[in-house]
């Protein structure tokens, strides 16, 4: 039997001694690695998931049948709302896909009314996920130990880079024919997979109105199960997850399920350390959206200039009934704005949070 949902109150989070002082230390490290790579590449790019990979608008859709537990927040009232999404590659510089890592799944819903958090004035709310179920650093402790070492590793040849990468997706082989694996290797070495083929998570709990969740994107489309077994050949095209997941696009609809995973077990499911994984066996996924993407031109020059250079995704931009929580979430509310604000003025461009779908160029 399903243990029930434990209810949200301000008390879930505990933030710890100093959490300050490491946000700052997060922040003066990420901003030096992007100084590093706008040096290379002389534009600054996001200090992560910088090379995109599609960028897509669509549909959000609700449905009317949500149990109590789950119509909560943007959930509690069925219907459509527009959306951008931004699919990209993990690191914070455009390297080839040899260097394949973690990947983000970024999506921003129009049209969401409701009290939003402090110095969020549109009516959208945005979620920001990645490839893989935790968040390997776990804390904004451990954020910015990782984040050190990442930041020392910027400026290394790329064939470097690709070296690492491959020997952490080995790694993760040989666990996987154990039948366990490493969050962290599949971070730094994630496999050569189709970029439409596979879920993408929160990885961090969010209030979820009365509740606590985390959330997940999963492939639900027939054309997209057809790419399971899809591999990409680095050595033939070094931006091939682009050109596959472009490809796909303009001939095929691409469908999300988001779906919400209950907080349950306050034991083994904490709320401060985002690198244990919540079990589904105490809290399975359950559906409570879906998303559409049309068959579209997913990569065009004015779409590519609007997502990457002025549009902005950020944890930030939420309802109150979604707010971040936790250690790793709680570092990444000031970490994104900081860094965003670091790109945007280097670059002279404004950063931009549109208000309605008509701002995304078509």
């Amino acid at each position: 039997m399903t243990r029930p949902p434990l209810p949200f109150s301000p008390d879930v989070e505990q933030p710890s001694e100093g959490e300050q002082k490491t946000i700052d230390g997060i922040i003066q490290g990420m901003t030096q690695q992007s100084e590093t790579v706008e040096d290379r590449e002389h534009h600054a790019v996001r200090a992560s998931h910088a090379k995109s990979t599609a960028l897509a608008v669509g549909t959000l859709e609700i449905p009317e049948d949500l149990p109590p537990e789950l119509a909560q927040g943007l959930f509690a009232r069925p219907g459509i709302h527009p959306v951008a999404v931004r699919f990209a590659q993990g690191p914070g510089e455009r390297l080839g896909d040899r260097v394949s890592t973690h990947r983000g799944l970024s999506i921003k819903v129009f049209g969401v009314p409701g009290e939003k958090l402090p110095d969020h004035t549109t009516e959208t709310q945005d979620f920001v996920l990645a490839s893989g179920t935790t968040f390997p650093s776990g804390t904004a402790e451990g954020f910015l130990r990782d984040g050190t070492m990442i930041g020392k590793a910027t400026g290394l040849p790329e064939g470097a880079k690709s070296a690492v990468a491959s020997l952490a997706r080995n790694f993760n082989r040989v666990l996987h024919a154990f039948g366990t694996e490493s969050a962290k290797a599949d971070f730094f070495g994630h496999p050569f997979s189709h970029p439409l083929a596979e879920p993408y998570y929160s990885q961090a709990p969010i209030r979820f109105g009365d509740y606590v969740a985390k959330l997940g994107a999963f492939p639900v489309s027939p054309a997209q199960d057809a790419l399971k077994d899809w591999r990409l050949d680095p050595k033939e095209d070094e931006d091939g997850f682009r050109h596959a997941t472009v490809d796909h696009f303009r001939t095929n609809e691409v469908v999300f399920e988001l779906r919400a995973q209950l907080w349950r077990d306050a034991d083994s499911q904490p709320i401060e350390d985002a690198s244990v994984e919540w079990s589904e066996d105490t809290s399975p996924f359950v559906a409570v959206a879906r998303i559409r993407l049309p068959a579209q031109d997913a990569y065009s020059a004015a779409r590519q200039r609007y997502f990457d250079e002025a549009m902005t995704f950020r944890p930030a931009h939420s309802l109150a009934a979604h707010r971040p929580l936790g250690s790793v979430m709680r570092a990444r509310l000031q970490v994104y704005q900081a860094l965003s604000e670091f790109r945007h003025r280097e670059n002279g461009i404004p950063e931009e949070n549109p208000a309605t779908i008509d701002a995304i160029p078509v």
